[in-house]
């Protein structure tokens, strides 16, 4: 499949309390959601394209990110927040019972919405969810969590950025660090930083789903791990997640954002889950 194919997308935004979300959509057919937290649409635009030949492909920005303004920026971003925001946009398209693939921090969010808001959402993949609270030693992730946060806001983005790697557990060199968060950076992209940081960060990472629910709920729960993420702190969150569901994880493709690494073989891969639904 050739993503050039694909038509551009139709761009909207959705009034919901307290904020304005941007939303695209793409393509015809069944309807799948690509959502993450802090990632903005953009980051999904390459495997939305290959998805929307034959499927209705939903991207969007999480409140608070690059173009879905908040009305009040020093307000958190809960993941019930979001999970509201995005039922709001699947009542909004009104376009049949949903896919939706979450990475990382939109894992948890569509978690969050099939824990609330199952009705129109027949699956859900957490795709390496950052659910600390599961773990066993959620206190010390939980007071390094803060250690970052405090470290971020009092100035020292690339000391946060240094601490956020080090408690994922995903190496990266030194010169690639001050490459990518020390030099001259876009201006958007430092907000939606500091948003994440400041104000959704510790909610995601706090937030503990309800297992019985799930296990309980009329959404299949499909747990996704990037095949090269293992021993990453998202790994362990994601296994333990589904051990707390009596599912098997499910492999992808890539790392822990494999889809923006190589979106084609995430496709194929993607289409291969939902078949077995």
């Amino acid at each position: 499949m050739n993503r050039t194919m694909a038509a551009s997308p139709t761009v909207g935004t959705l009034r919901v309390p307290d904020a304005t979300l941007y939303y695209e959509v793409r393509g015809r057919g069944p309807l799948v959601v690509l959502v993450g937290a802090p990632m903005d649409a953009t980051s999904f635009a390459p495997l939305a394209d290959l998805l929307a030949v034959d499927h209705t492909v939903l991207t969007t920005d999480p409140r608070g990110i690059h173009r879905s303004p908040v009305d009040d920026p020093d307000r958190d971003s809960t993941p019930e927040m979001r999970a509201d925001d995005l039922s709001r946009l699947l009542a909004h398209l009104d376009a049949g019972p949903a896919v939706v693939l979450g990475s990382s921090g939109g894992a948890v969010t569509a978690l969050a919405l099939a824990q609330a808001h199952s009705g129109g959402v027949h699956t859900v993949v957490a795709h390496e969810p950052p659910v600390d609270e599961l773990l066993d030693d959620r206190e010390e992730l939980r007071a390094r969590t803060e250690e970052m946060v405090a470290t971020y806001l009092a100035g020292d983005p690339v000391g946060a950025w240094r601490q956020f790697l080090a408690v994922a557990n995903i190496q990266m060199p030194e010169e690639v660090t001050e490459a990518m968060f020390a030099g001259e950076r876009d201006p958007q992209e430092v907000a939606d930083e500091h948003f994440q940081y400041a104000h959704m960060l510790i909610p995601t990472t706090r937030w503990e789903p309800d297992l019985a629910a799930l296990r309980a709920g009329a959404t299949r729960i499909v747990v996704g791990i990037g095949e090269e993420s293992t021993g990453q702190l998202c790994d362990r969150t994601s296994r333990a997640l589904a051990a707390g569901l009596g599912v098997a994880p499910t492999m992808f493709p890539g790392d822990h954002i494999g889809f923006v690494g190589d979106p084609e073989r995430f496709a194929v891969r993607l289409r291969e889950v939902l078949a077995e639904g």
